[in-house]
C-alpha cells in the first residue's frame, strides 16, 4: 500500500479563484433564465389581464348604448315637454282641456238629443193610448153632429176635446168629396158613380187620425168610383 502524500494530494486540487470564476457565468446564466422566465410570465399575465378588461369593457359598452337607446325611446314625449318654455306648456295643457271640453260638450248635445227624442217618443205613446181610448166617444160626436142638432152646451163639450187634441198635435181628417188615398182611407165600399171621374170620398163613417205623419187610424169612408 502505497503512503498518501497530503501535500501532492492539496497541489492538485484546483483553485478557488477558479472554481469561483467558472460557477459564476454558470449560476449567472441560470439567474438569467429564470428573470427571462418570470418576465415572460408577468407578460403574459399582463396581456390577459388587458384582454380581459377590455371584453368586458365591450360588453359594458354594448348593454350601455342598448339601454341608452330604450331610455331615449322611452323618454322622448317626456323631453319634448321639457324643451317647451312655461308659457308654451301651459298652452298646450290649454289646448288639451279645451279638446277635452268639447269633447264632454259633443256627448252631453248628443246624450240631450236622444233623450229629447225619446221624451217625444214617450208623449206620443200616451197620446196615441188617450185618443185609442176615447175614439169611440168621438165617433159617437161627429154622428151626433152629422145627423141631428146639438145644444149649445154639447156643442161646447165637443169643441173643447176637439181643441184639447189639437193642442197635443193631433189631426182630424177624412172630409166628403177629397180623393181617395189607401194611404190614410179605408174603403169599407166601393159604388158605382156615373159623375165620378176618379176614386173620391162619398161618406165618412169614421173620421181618421194621425200625429204629424203616423196615421192613429185611417178614415172609414165609401168610395165613389167611375163605373168604367
Amino acid at each position: 500500500m502505497s503512503d498518501f502524500n497530503k501535500d501532492e494530494y492539496l497541489n492538485d486540487l484546483p483553485d478557488m479563484d477558479d472554481l469561483s470564476g467558472q460557477a459564476a457565468p454558470a449560476a449567472a446564466s441560470a439567474a438569467d433564465g429564470a428573470a427571462a422566465a418570470a418576465a415572460a410570465a408577468a407578460a403574459g399575465a399582463t396581456q390577459e389581464g388587458a384582454a380581459q378588461p377590455a371584453a368586458a369593457q365591450s360588453q359594458e359598452n354594448g348593454d350601455s348604448a342598448a339601454a341608452d337607446g330604450a331610455d331615449k325611446a322611452g323618454a322622448a314625449d317626456g323631453k319634448a315637454d321639457d324643451t317647451l318654455t312655461p308659457l308654451g306648456q301651459a298652452k298646450k295643457e290649454a289646448a288639451e282641456y279645451l279638446e277635452a271640453l268639447q269633447r264632454e260638450r259633443a256627448e252631453f248635445i248628443n246624450f240631450r238629443n236622444r233623450a229629447q227624442k225619446e221624451q217625444e217618443r214617450f208623449r206620443q205613446h200616451g197620446i196615441i193610448d188617450v185618443l185609442t181610448a176615447l175614439l169611440p166617444a168621438l165617433d159617437d160626436i161627429d154622428r151626433i153632429r152629422e145627423h141631428s142638432e146639438m145644444d149649445d152646451s154639447f156643442k161646447a163639450v165637443a169643441n173643447k176635446i176637439d181643441k184639447a187634441f189639437e193642442k197635443f198635435g193631433v189631426e182630424k181628417f177624412g172630409e166628403k168629396g177629397e180623393d181617395f188615398d189607401p194611404t190614410k182611407h179605408d174603403a169599407i165600399l166601393h159604388k158605382p158613380d156615373p159623375n165620378a171621374e176618379k176614386e173620391t170620398v162619398d161618406t165618412v163613417v169614421e173620421a181618421g187620425y194621425r200625429i204629424g205623419d203616423r196615421v192613429i187610424r185611417a178614415a172609414r169612408v165609401v168610395v165613389a168610383s167611375p163605373q168604367n
